[in-house]
């Protein structure tokens, strides 16, 4: 029996131009700190309809970065989710401030602004909200909350550059934001990510931090303790290219998403992810939620056995094993993060996704549901 061909998880987009773009950062000989970054950064500045850019070698160290900006350290406290990839928890501890989970909104799996209100104390410093899977957070109950305690909000939009909320992009809702890049992004760099902010003094110290804690007087001159998190000029010439098309890019996923709709709506058992009124979603990943009589990692088990790549997304981040070692989070504690990241899973999805493609990621799932 011919063996299927495995439709992957994601694909990343490289065209002819991109190819060119990198290609004359080659042949310039200035690989680094030069003209694409400043291109690249303006572009997603204008995206965030912000005035300030900072690249960064992904979007872990642009949230570290941001951490460090608004002063957080040790004996703080930040309030997010549990529900995210990890970066969005690393990035504080990295600073030896303290994680306040509380659990999500169990239709848009974001941050419960209710719970978020609740777990304010003295010893808050920051709210760090996330647009899971590219959809807004609910900006109007989260900045309530900051404006009330006088509290920053840094926004891990590192899934939604091209989302919007009530006509504002994602990127601008918060005090300062980050993007990310990773080949599943909506576009890529390899690796990479960037801050976005309106506030100059936050835009001046990234810049610093992220070169080794450069002043602005010399090379050899540092004024903090800073790190190595700048992007190369070959990563940014790839993606100032990408984002010369990016609106081309989030319609063509959007397309995509909006087929799977028609292909899955009628499976039982299978909810769809969530439209809200007033909320754009930017299409990061199409993850599907199953009911809970399946077992979602079995699920995910056969599907690669009918030739389709899935992932679990997310397995909550309290329940990570170095979370639970160093913390002594447990099961229970965050009911709702729990049940949604029981039953979540992630299909193939980019814009390279063929429409014979996933009619038969549709077809795999039906006959996998209804063998469970």
């Amino acid at each position: 029996m011919r063996k299927l061909s495995l439709i992957e998880v994601s694909g990343a987009e490289i065209t002819a131009g991109d190819r060119r773009a990198v290609d004359a950062v080659l042949r310039s000989g200035r690989l680094a700190m030069g003209p694409a970054t400043l291109s690249f950064e303006k572009a997603c500045a204008r995206a965030a309809g912000v005035k300030h850019g900072i690249a960064v070698s992904s979007g872990t160290a642009g949230l570290h970065a941001l951490v460090q900006a608004f002063g957080i350290g040790h004996g703080d406290e930040v309030v997010t989710t549990p529900y995210s990839f990890v970066a969005s928890s690393n990035c504080v501890l990295f600073e030896h401030a303290a994680l306040r989970f509380v659990d999500i909104d169990p239709v848009t799996w974001n941050l419960d602004a209710r719970a978020v209100a609740a777990a304010v104390t003295r010893k808050t410093r920051a709210l760090l909200p996330v647009h899971v899977f590219g959809l807004p957070y609910d900006h109007a109950g989260i900045s309530r909350i900051a404006r009330k305690h006088g509290l920053p909000v840094i926004e891990d939009a590192c899934e939604a550059l091209g989302a919007s909320w009530q006509g504002r992009p994602a990127g601008s809702l918060g005090d300062a934001a980050v993007f990310a890049f990773y080949p599943n992004k909506q576009i890529t760099t390899g690796e990479g990510g960037m801050i976005v902010t309106r506030h100059a003094p936050v835009a001046t110290f990234c810049r610093s931090v992220i070169n080794q804690g450069r002043g602005n007087t010399g090379f050899l001159h540092h004024v903090r303790l800073g790190a190595n998190y700048r992007l190369d000029e070959m990563s940014s010439a790839l993606g100032a290219s990408q984002m010369g098309r990016l609106g081309s890019i989030l319609r063509r996923r959007e397309k995509v998403a909006t087929r799977y709709a028609g292909l899955l709506g009628r499976i039982p058992g299978v909810e769809l992810p969530v439209e809200i009124p007033g909320l754009t979603r930017s299409w990061f990943v199409y993850v599907i939620r199953l009911d809970p009589r399946f077992d979602r990692d079995a699920v995910v088990r056969a599907m690669e056995r009918q030739g389709v790549q899935t992932r679990p997304y997310f397995p909550p981040i309290h329940l990570q094993p170095f979370y639970r070692e160093a913390f002594g989070f447990r099961k229970g504690m965050f009911p709702v993060a729990e049940a949604v990241g029981r039953s979540t899973m992630a299909l193939p999805f980019h814009t390279l996704l063929t429409e014979a493609a996933q009619a038969r990621v549709a077809g795999a799932l039906r006959r996998v549901l209804a063998s469970c």
